[in-house]
């Protein structure tokens, strides 16, 4: 059991809260546990979309198989804060410890990859279990 986080990329119009359709796969990490604040930040930030407290909510946290739909301006501040070393301390049971340096040059192809995607008009979706 940890934490498992991944990026996947889907087409425009493809609906990627459909769990039997998955997009191609961007990024994959495990264990990123600043990551996970980051996004679970963000998250809470965007007003916790794609959540249902009935099916998802549970003993291990709110932000667990949760997808979270990224912007161009999402990525970029994700950038900002990788470079700055500023991405959220961030524990939990399942989560490992700080990974940032052992991920930053596969963050910073994650966020190359998700501009690419972005800009073809793509969608990219952050999404973790644990």
């Amino acid at each position: 059991m940890g934490l498992d986080q991944v990026a996947h990329v889907y087409e425009n119009g493809q609906d990627f809260l459909d769990q039997d359709k998955q997009g191609e796969e961007l990024a994959c990490w495990r264990k990123h546990p600043f990551l996970q604040g980051w996004m679970e930040q963000l998250w809470e930030d965007k007003g916790r979309p794609n959540f249902d407290s009935e099916t998802m909510g549970g003993t291990f946290g709110d932000f667990n198989c949760v997808p979270l739909k990224l912007t161009i301006e999402d990525i970029d501040r994700l950038e900002k804060d990788i470079n700055a070393n500023s991405l959220p301390e961030t524990e939990g049971f399942f989560f490992g410890d700080d990974s940032c340096d052992d991920y930053k040059e596969e963050d910073l192809k994650f966020i190359e990859d998700a501009r690419k995607a972005l800009s073809e008009g793509k969608i990219v979706v952050y999404n973790s279990w644990w």
